[in-house]
């Protein structure tokens, strides 16, 4: 695995976290309208 790919995935995973620190759960129509909505505004 490059470098920059374990830079990626640990940038990612960090901010997956960032977002929920309590550990709030959401139900798999949540997540899937949230990706949605951040990966069809660009």
């Amino acid at each position: 695995m490059s470098q920059q790919k374990r830079r990626k995935e640990a940038e990612w995973k960090s901010r997956k976290q960032d977002q929920h620190p309590h550990g709030e759960i959401k139900s798999l129509k949540e997540l899937s309208s949230e990706y949605d909505a951040e990966h069809t505004t660009s």
